[in-house]
């Protein structure tokens, strides 16, 4: 017997589930560009804390579309090179503009220099992170730190400078610090924790659960100070594991050495 509904020009519901599927993990994509987008618009426009909170909302929906994509097997080419134009943007062009019009416009030449310090260290950090992406031995860590963890010390010290009451003039040499500091971190070798291995589907302890509930109860209680403290940890965390790998290897050498070269 015929099915006239689908002889009709109807697609069958698991063909546009799987349609549906596919669409899924782009739209998070295309989510978080908006994002970005939006954070541009509102820091030419001087809302700051607006611009600042797009970032992370860009942040939140830029990890959520690789997950969804591996959980539910939808994974693509198409998927992948959207997702670096969209952290370029989001992650890359949108905080420099923010702290160059928050605070470095006023410096001058070296403002925008820094500013595009950042956005080449964006853009290098996500061509070296995609050539790379089937040679990475340990998916522990990051090389370099990550262009969202980048943009979100960006957005968190501009969000924090608003709440306090600070111009952007005031703060224009720490801003050119900030802006340095997270452009030249995600142009190293040092490695940064990535969490890939933390398994989502798996079983966890009670304990974790309200770990989880307590973070969320402390970030909303001021979330500006505690997401930019979160992020500047996490900024140094790369240069500290580096600094303890290289006392650890010294002290190792040391203990191998003869006596008389000690």
């Amino acid at each position: 017997m015929l099915d006239f509904k689908h002889s009709k020009g109807e697609m069958p519901r698991s063909r546009m589930r799987d349609r549906g599927i596919y669409v899924l993990p782009n739209l998070f994509t295309i989510g978080a560009l908006f994002a970005g987008f939006y954070s541009i618009v509102q820091a030419m426009n001087g809302r700051w804390e607006h611009a600042a909170v797009a970032i992370f909302i860009a942040m939140v929906l830029d990890g959520l579309d690789g997950r969804v994509a591996r959980m539910t097997g939808t994974q693509s080419a198409f998927g992948a090179e959207l997702d670096s134009l969209s952290d370029m943007v989001s992650f890359g062009v949108a905080p420099a503009l923010i702290m160059y019009v928050f605070a470095l416009k006023g410096l001058g030449k070296f403002g925008w220099i820094a500013a595009f310090v950042y956005c080449a260290g964006a853009a290098l950090r996500l061509a070296r992170f995609n050539t790379q992406l089937d040679t990475v031995t340990d998916k522990r860590f990051f090389q370099g730190l990550p262009s969202p963890s980048a943009a979100a010390l960006v957005a968190g010290f501009v969000w924090v400078m608003v709440e306090y009451g600070f111009t952007g003039p005031e703060v224009a040499g720490l801003a050119a610090a900030v802006i340095l500091f997270a452009g030249i971190s995600m142009v190293t070798n040092f490695k940064f924790y990535s969490g890939k291995e933390i398994n989502l589907r798996k079983s966890v302890p009670f304990f974790v659960v309200l770990l989880i509930v307590l973070f969320f109860i402390l970030v909303s209680t001021s979330p500006p100070e505690v997401l930019l403290l979160i992020f500047v940890l996490y900024g140094l965390s790369g240069y500290a594991y580096a600094t303890w790998n290289w006392l650890h290897r010294k002290e190792k050498t040391a203990r191998h050495l003869p006596e008389d070269e000690k």
